[in-house]
């Protein structure tokens, strides 16, 4: 591509992993990227594989997918205008003299169909929920292909067509490319700085993003205030705005001041209100580098408590959104053997992971009595609820588990104020003093691994990927333990 382009991949880059304005500066300033996660790599491979199935159920296609671009583009011109039924992988360009931006812009979906006397525009895209609130690159990505067709070749598109991650095709209006345009008007102006933009850093927008080394540690550097958990970008901005900018000028100001500071919030401004307290109080925390006992660990005394922890697969990586492994681990004065439920790889796999969980549950029951079932964060409490409606709960103890639940992460931000940017356990951990064997290995990283196992024919070769993600799974186990009792240790 060059310079003095733009194309869908610019509006994909724009949107994903998160907005960022930033990353579509360095890009075009060639700034290097780190290399695509392990997690990534298997969203791709999937993206790959769900266009080419969704390609094997059409007949009669034109295939341009290994001819050059600007070959696919003058091929593309000739198939419209003879005709044919369907071309896969066409290429549309116009150049800078025809460009409202004054660049040549390109784009290349994936299917066009003939219906009628003209084309529909179809892409295959492996998520689910097709909407602009979710996924508003695939929005403006076809409004652009649908304009390019139409500059292109004169006519207007039949329509803009999703093959989504279900297999459902989802139809998305046609406004003449203004949206997407608009986009790239954005786009354009950023590539043009002549500085790097300012963007707030956040711990969960910015830790998938390639650039992520580079721009936390420019922010670490600088003492940026959108390192505070609590701070979020419209505050980061409206505080730039008056001049305050590092973490300990957060951490100086008046809470009144703060209180009373409006920020932007969706589509209007919004006081920060009662979270100045806290926002105040955790700058405070980082300045010092110094925790903060703020209440009590409001966790009911028990000999035994149950660390519980779950590894799932998002609706986008499977057919439903799968829990592949239950793990489980009585701590305390009576500990137990780790306990681990495993999905089986086939289609009804993660039913039968259900009932083993169930089954482990009953006989720590059985054997300890009522006891806390210790998670960090709300996802073990979301999956409960969706299996037992997915696959019933006969005996209630299912029930019985969502009744014992304590959210560690709730509680613990409920009791401190900690020094770390995130409340992730992985962050949270280190400050209790657990250190990981694997430390690269992460929820993304299981994920990864787990579909690499489905994958491997060798009933050995997959075992060995299902130890990694088992030996990770225990270290969840390990971490959630370690911190509870630096936590009892404090506020007991």
């Amino acid at each position: 591509m060059t310079e003095n382009q733009l194309s869908g991949s610019h509006i994909y880059s724009y949107y994903r992993p998160s907005e960022c304005g930033r990353r579509i500066y360095l890009q075009h300033r060639g700034i290097p990227e780190a290399k695509p996660s392990p997690y990534e790599q298997v969203l791709a491979k999937l993206g790959e594989r769900h266009e080419k199935a969704y390609l094997n159920t059409l007949e009669r296609v034109e295939d341009l997918s290994t001819a050059s671009f600007p070959k696919r583009v003058y091929k593309t011109k000739q198939l419209v205008r003879s005709g044919v039924s369907i071309i896969y992988q066409p290429g549309f360009v116009v150049d800078a003299t025809r460009s409202p931006l004054e660049r040549t812009i390109t784009g290349q979906p994936d299917f066009i169909i003939r219906e009628g006397n003209s084309y529909i525009i179809r892409d295959c895209k492996i998520a689910r929920r097709i909407q602009d609130k979710d996924h508003p690159e695939i929005l403006r990505q076809l409004e652009l292909y649908g304009w390019l067709f139409q500059q292109t070749t004169g006519l207007q598109p039949a329509g803009l067509e999703v093959v989504s991650g279900t297999g459902e095709i989802v139809h998305i209006p046609y406004d003449g490319g203004v949206n997407a345009l608009r986009l790239l008007r954005t786009i354009d102006k950023i590539q043009k700085l002549d500085e790097e933009p300012y963007e707030p850093v956040a711990w969960s927008k910015c830790q998938h993003c390639r650039y992520f080394e580079r721009c936390w540690k420019a922010a670490e550097d600088s003492r940026d205030l959108a390192l505070v958990p609590q701070a979020d970008k419209g505050l980061v901005l409206a505080l730039h705005s008056l001049d305050i900018k590092t973490i300990e000028e957060l951490a100086g100001l008046d809470e009144g001041f703060l209180f009373n500071l409006k920020r932007p919030w969706g589509a209007g401004k919004q006081k920060v209100g009662k979270k100045a307290s806290r926002i105040i109080t955790q700058a405070k925390a980082l300045a010092d580098q110094k925790k903060m006992i703020i209440g009590k660990l409001c966790l009911p005394p028990s000999p035994n408590v149950v660390i519980f922890d779950v590894e799932g697969l998002p609706p986008q990586l499977d057919d439903i959104d799968k829990v592949y492994l239950w793990g489980l681990q009585v701590y305390g004065n009576n500990p137990s053997p780790y306990m681990c439920a495993l999905a089986d790889f086939g289609s009804d796999g993660d039913r039968k992971a259900w009932f083993k969980f169930l089954e482990n549950c009953s006989k720590i029951f059985a054997s300890y009595g009522d006891l806390p079932f210790i998670h960090w964060s709300s996802y073990e409490k979301t999956k409960l609820k969706t299996y037992i409606e997915r696959y019933g709960d006969p005996d209630g103890i299912g029930a019985r588990v969502r009744r014992n639940l304590k959210d560690l992460f709730g509680l613990t931000k409920k009791a401190l104020v900690l020094p770390c940017y995130s409340y992730s356990l992985k962050q949270v951990e280190k400050l209790a003093g657990y250190g990981r064997l694997l430390p690269q290995a992460d929820g993304d990283w299981a994920m990864a691994k787990y579909i690499e196992a489905t994958e491997l024919e060798d009933p050995n070769e997959r075992q060995k990927v299902m130890n990694e993600i088992i030996r990770y799974n225990q270290e969840d186990l390990e971490a959630t333990w370690t911190v509870l009792q630096w936590l009892w240790s404090m506020l007991r």
